[in-house]
């Protein structure tokens, strides 16, 4: 299977990477034995690198999908922190929940950050204390801005990017999926590891999967792309794909007709707002005391599940 280099870092990735978003309590709620069932078989079938986070609540489904792997496995991993101790802290917290002395790449996460140099300095300051300290392998940028993507280019201590990109511009806060290209082939001139993320947005873009798929495998400097799997049939189908291979068009006329929504409590709601601060889309609002929802604006991220104290909130 064909491996690609990830920047100039010293990571060769099989381009596609298993997102593990969709697994936990934010999205299908599946338990770490059933989680990590499924990474355990994307690992097997070739797979070599998985994206979580902090906010994801999915490494006990990592540590279980990892545990007595003897191959190849890159984990990336992001903090949302606001300040340099809570990153610190979102750090540790990852070692030891996934049991290992070092994250390969941790990412400064600001979806809704401009401008993450400034606003988050204190964070990408201690990230890379942590990395001089043999906790963190690589320090990366994880941004729904494009104007964030084209500032990375010029941080060298920015070594990868995993920027939101789909042939809709869906969820680009910023402009257009033109433009979000623009920045991305220009961090991968500057030596930047590049994994995309929410190639089909969410999965508003599931329905023409594979043409969604193959216009971001195409851009320019884009070496691999995340995406969240749920079942067996989805990581095989899509290792088919990512490897060159024509999977069966019956399989892919099946996934491409689920249909995902993002499902919010009405009784239950207290009208508190967390979520419309939390949703980098600007999909929410609160009207009459309820929060509301644009279904047309919703990229199914899932953020403001994590932000809701109700717990009344989930991507189904």
């Amino acid at each position: 299977m064909n491996h690609i280099k990830l920047g100039t870092t010293n990571i060769s990735i099989f381009p596609l990477v298993f997102g593990t978003l969709p697994l936990g309590p934010l999205q299908a709620g599946l338990s770490p034995s059933e989680g990590g069932r499924l990474i355990r078989h994307a690992l097997e079938h070739g797979v070599t690198m998985i994206d979580t986070a902090t906010l994801y609540d999915t490494y006990p489904h990592v540590r279980e999908g990892i545990a007595g792997w003897q191959g190849d496995v890159t984990i990336v991993t992001k903090t949302h922190a606001n300040d340099g101790p809570t990153a610190r802290a979102h750090v540790e917290r990852g070692l030891r929940e996934l049991g290992r002395e070092r994250l390969d790449i941790v990412h400064l996460h600001g979806a809704r950050v401009a401008d993450p140099f400034t606003d988050r300095a204190d964070v990408l300051a201690e990230l890379l204390r942590m990395k001089d300290e043999g906790k963190i392998g690589h320090v990366g940028l994880s941004s729904h801005y494009i104007c964030a993507i084209r500032k990375a280019a010029d941080h060298p201590e920015i070594e990868v990017i995993h920027p939101l990109i789909n042939r809709t511009g869906m969820g680009i806060l910023d402009g257009s999926a033109a433009e979000m290209a623009e920045a991305i082939a220009a961090c991968a001139r500057a030596g930047k590891g590049v994994y995309a993320m929410k190639a089909l947005a969410g999965g508003n873009l599931i329905a023409e999967a594979r043409a969604s798929l193959a216009y971001v495998r195409g851009l320019e400097g884009v070496h691999g792309v995340a995406i969240g799997m749920l079942s067996e049939a989805e990581v095989e189908a899509n290792i088919a794909l990512f490897s060159g291979n024509a999977p069966e068009d019956v399989v892919w006329r099946q996934l491409e007709s689920r249909r995902r929504k993002l499902r919010i409590m009405e009784n239950f709601c207290k009208g508190c707002g967390g979520c419309v601060d939390a949703c980098a889309s600007g999909a929410l609002t609160v009207v009459n005391g309820k929060a509301v929802l644009d279904e047309a604006a919703c990229i199914l991220c899932g953020y403001c599940a994590a932000s809701c104290p109700e717990f009344i909130i989930r991507v189904v």
